[in-house]
């Protein structure tokens, strides 16, 4: 067969505010999300497991992203999966990092105000938002990235 896929789906929350980098080609902006399952364990007890992911940005998804997007914010996010590597300054070893490129974002919390205060949410009473799409294709050349 000589197609493949290489599709990442996620749905989750912002581990932290986004990291953003400025480039000459645009903006890149790194995040990390966390995915949560539960599961019952061999006794029969509940436990809770949470997977982090790092995602990554670029262009007009990397502002989104720098936008609307905080610690906390919950994010259903669409792109690819990369294998990026360097070679450590400190020790020389070479490091693999795996990251999400993504290319498709849906915002499914509410926008962060730009007073620092946010509206009411549905608990009090405040409109629900319609989720928030947003979809990007671009490809970055390695030298752009600033790590």
């Amino acid at each position: 067969m000589s197609r493949s896929l290489n599709r990442v789906t996620l749905l989750g929350h912002a581990g932290k505010d986004p990291q953003v980098h400025i480039l000459p080609s645009g903006t890149l902006v790194n995040l990390s999300l966390a995915t949560s399952d539960r599961f019952k364990d061999s006794r029969g007890e509940w436990q809770e497991r949470t997977e982090w992911h790092n995602l990554v940005g670029y262009q007009r998804i990397g502002e989104i992203l720098r936008d609307y997007v905080r610690k906390g914010s919950r994010i259903y996010v669409e792109g690819a999966l990369r294998t990026r590597s360097w070679e450590d300054r400190d020790s020389g070893q070479r490091r693999y990092r795996a990251e999400i490129v993504v290319t498709d974002v849906n915002l499914l919390s509410q926008a962060p105000a730009t007073n620092g205060v946010s509206g009411p949410g549905p608990e009090a009473g405040g409109n629900v938002l319609e989720p928030q799409v947003f979809s990007y294709e671009h490809e970055i050349a390695q030298e752009e990235v600033p790590y």
